[in-house]
């Protein structure tokens, strides 16, 4: 096996398992705020407590995927266009 011929199904192989990961959790969690919805600050003492809510994710916590989001406006042209 040449070694192109092996980088594209490495390549294949690591597609199909982003896009079952996309179906099965299209969800993942924030880059931001690492899926707590609030950024944690501390105060004088060095106590960590609970600071603002999230702007990115609006304080779900959650963001999503790439792949779904690519999807979602793929699945929705082709409705639009299909009318």
């Amino acid at each position: 096996m040449t070694p192109a011929l092996a980088a594209i199904a490495c390549l294949f192989v690591v597609t199909l398992c982003y896009a079952a990961m996309c179906a099965g959790s299209p969800f993942g969690n924030c880059r931001k705020c690492d899926g707590l919805g609030f950024a944690l600050t501390t105060d004088r003492k060095g106590k960590l407590k609970r600071g603002k809510q999230c702007r990115r994710c609006k304080g779900h916590g959650k963001r999503i995927r790439v792949g779904r989001w690519i999807f979602n406006r793929a699945q929705r042209l082709y409705r639009e266009g299909t009318r």
